[in-house]
């Protein structure tokens, strides 16, 4: 539980900030949207170092793996996003 206040509190002014446009539920899943955009900056950096040995000039399978999972992750909340917008707007 301790962590879940840790993202609240060290994410404060950004969640604050997409909260106020976009609403709570929204706001939050765009600051989740955009914590998985950095994670994805960090393991496509971790990447370049970490090259396959069956397939060179590619990442360690385990990294295409989370690259993989990070990616379907914010596809998912981009889509709850979306139905939210329009569920708010009344389409």
């Amino acid at each position: 539980m301790s962590r879940v206040k840790d993202v609240f509190t060290e994410n404060a002014e950004e969640l604050e900030k997409l909260e106020f446009q976009m609403g709570l539920e929204r706001g939050r899943l765009s600051l989740a949207l955009d914590m998985l955009t950095d994670a994805l900056v960090l393991v496509g950096q971790h990447g370049v170092y970490c090259q396959s040995a069956r397939q060179p000039g590619k990442p360690a399978m385990d990294i295409q793996i989370i690259n993989t999972q990070i990616n379907g992750a914010k596809e998912l909340i981009g889509s709850v996003i979306v139905e939210l917008k329009s569920k708010a707007s009344g389409s």
